[in-house]
């Protein structure tokens, strides 16, 4: 049975993995793994050891604490962000956001929340 808290992990690796668009593949090798072990991490199956934890976030370019984002003293995202960020469109819209040159991603931001307000 997975533990709550390896499937916040889990879906922390897959979200950055999208984000810089890499495949669970490259990840793989770049951690020195086969693909079907990212594939259980992701899916919270197998827990990730501190040392591959480390080299995981390192091939991700983020810090450890990342993938513990969102976990509060006892308590286990079930909706909200967490859950959407573990929609593919959601990640796919979220890259393809953060893709846009600045200026106009600033104006579509804005035209976004007064869309979302309407």
């Amino acid at each position: 049975m997975k533990h709550p808290v390896d499937a916040h992990v889990g879906k922390r690796i897959r979200h950055r993995r999208w984000m810089v668009g890499m495949t669970q593949q490259q990840l793989a090798d770049k951690v020195g793994i086969k693909f079907q072990q990212i594939q259980k991490y992701e899916t919270g199956m197998n827990r990730v050891s501190a040392s591959r934890l480390w080299d995981i976030a390192d091939a991700l370019g983020v810090q450890i604490s990342f993938f513990f984002e969102g976990l509060a003293e006892g308590d286990i995202p079930h909706n909200g962000q967490a859950d959407m960020m573990a929609d593919k469109e959601a990640l796919e819209l979220v890259r393809s956001y953060y893709s846009i040159p600045e200026a106009q991603r600033r104006r579509l931001f804005d035209l976004a929340r007064v869309l979302s307000a309407a």
